[in-house]
């Protein structure tokens, strides 16, 4: 039997603040989108560039007052950046919590606006320990 990764599917209750997020501070693109008029829902694909077959799916349900929690049973999205500390930086000054900063050059969690996990890591190698991040705590939780 054959099997092959489509893509993970994530609820988000604001479409632009997720994009936000997971474009404009992570990096994603938008692949397409579908309104979907009977499910009263849009569906919004995002990938790394280059990398289609690594879709994360926004869900957004147009009537829904649905919290949906943090997520945690979910687990994380992984994504492999080419400088940590670079992305890091990126997303902090972008708003978002460094969870569990890159201490150790190489690894990072952070939650995207409706509490998803989103694990960083480094490309290749762990970078050098680094300030401010070495000495950083962590966060809460992710």
């Amino acid at each position: 039997m054959k099997i092959r990764y489509l893509h993970t599917m994530v609820r988000v209750k604001d479409i632009e603040e997720s994009k936000k997020f997971y474009c404009d501070l992570l990096g994603l693109v938008e692949l397409h989108r579908k309104d979907l008029e009977a499910a009263k829902a849009t569906l919004v694909f995002l990938a790394p560039p280059g990398q289609e077959e690594a879709q994360v799916e926004l869900t957004y349900n147009w009537d829904s007052d649905e919290e949906y929690g943090e997520g945690r049973n979910f687990g994380h999205l992984a994504y492999a950046v080419e400088d940590i500390y670079a992305a890091c930086q990126k997303l902090q000054d972008g708003g978002v919590t460094i969870n569990r900063p890159p201490r150790d050059g190489r690894m990072a969690f952070v939650r995207s606006p409706d509490g998803v996990s989103v694990e960083l890591l480094q490309m290749g190698d762990a970078l050098e320990p680094a300030e401010p991040w070495a000495s950083m705590p962590n966060t809460g939780h992710w």
